[in-house]
């Protein structure tokens, strides 16, 4: 059997270590080496999986890699995936896509120019409950589409890096708002948000950045969406957050909530009940999604182009909300 060989940019962002965990067990992938500027960051991953380390992602780039993990902080994913397409290595990247409209479209723009796939990490398009909407939405049996609410409301992610904009871009407003954004994208088909009136303050941390907003999204079709992206979960919080959506239409409605599979679970150690999640593994088919096009040559189903509209969204938003009033996209 053919094995893609993936190799791993940055363990910066958390959900690297779920995708490797993910990447491990596909009996058609074989992680060639993990590259991360902080080697204690990837030490236990290194240990327990056996694999090479690079300092310099260049040259885990530069060797016989045919497709990369991006998971680098926000700030660096255009350089690592510019590099990347320009030696002809297919490219999965986590969200967002890229801090700036220029950034994102130069990432597009030379991966189409170096005929590599270019996909976008939003694994919520791959959970069964959201899948189910979309065939229905698209059936037509909520009939037309007129409003959807969503939430992202989670707790502050613990990597020091997201408080700091410089490599984050933004806070909670970005780092929530691409992920419904994009389902809410993906269930108006061709449809796309023309306007947007946003809030974004700091108001459950001592940070730099927002961790608290509200999104309000205009279709050009007419649908009008709602979106918390907040940061607003305590840490005794049973989990990090929440994804939920109500679509609601002029025949019905439907609600999506991402992670209604799961458990209460006690331990004394942790001093708090934890949600023990058991449904698919969104991480494992958004991953051997990325691989199978790349098999079969055909388009990654969430593109780069995906990647971005979701980002201009969460970017008209900060726009929005320092000029308090709507923004036209």
């Amino acid at each position: 059997m053919r094995k893609l060989k993936v190799g791993m940019l940055s363990f910066a962002h958390g959900h690297a270590f779920s995708y490797l965990y993910e990447l491990m067990r596909m009996p058609n992938v074989e992680v060639v080496g993990i590259a991360d500027r902080d080697r204690e960051r990837v030490s236990a991953v290194l240990e327990q999986y056996k694999l090479p380390y690079f300092s310099d992602y260049r040259e885990l780039i530069g060797s016989d890699v045919e497709a990369v993990i991006i998971c680098s902080e926000n700030a660096y994913h255009t350089e690592m995936a510019v590099e990347a397409a320009r030696q002809g290595k297919h490219i999965l990247c986590e969200k967002p896509l890229g801090i700036g409209i220029p950034e994102m479209d130069q990432m597009i723009r030379e991966a189409k120019a170096n005929g590599v796939q270019l996909m976008t990490a939003f694994p919520c398009r791959f959970v069964p409950a959201v899948v189910e909407a979309k065939k229905a939405i698209d059936k037509g049996e909520i009939g037309k589409v007129v409003a959807i609410r969503g939430t992202n409301r989670g707790t502050k992610p613990a990597e020091p890096w997201f408080t700091n904009k410089e490599l984050s871009g933004g806070g909670a407003v970005l780092d929530h708002t691409v992920h419904v954004t994009d389902l809410m994208n993906w269930f108006m088909s061709d449809s796309r948000v023309c306007e947007v009136y946003a809030l974004a303050e700091t108001l459950y941390h001592d940070i730099d950045v927002d961790d608290a907003g509200m999104v309000h999204m205009r279709y050009d079709n007419g649908v009008i969406a709602v979106l918390d992206p907040s940061w607003s979960r305590p840490k005794s919080y049973p989990t990090w957050g929440d994804v939920t959506m109500e679509i609601v239409g002029t025949e019905g409605s439907i609600s999506v909530d991402c992670f209604k599979q799961s458990f209460d679970l006690y331990r004394d150690e942790v001093m708090k009940a934890n949600w023990s999640y058991f449904g698919d593994s969104m991480d494992h088919y958004m991953l051997k999604a990325f691989v199978d096009a790349i098999f079969s040559d055909s388009p990654v189903p969430v593109s780069g182009e995906d990647g971005k509209l979701s980002a201009v969204v969460a970017l008209a938003a900060y726009n929005s909300a320092a000029l308090g009033q709507p923004v036209k996209l």
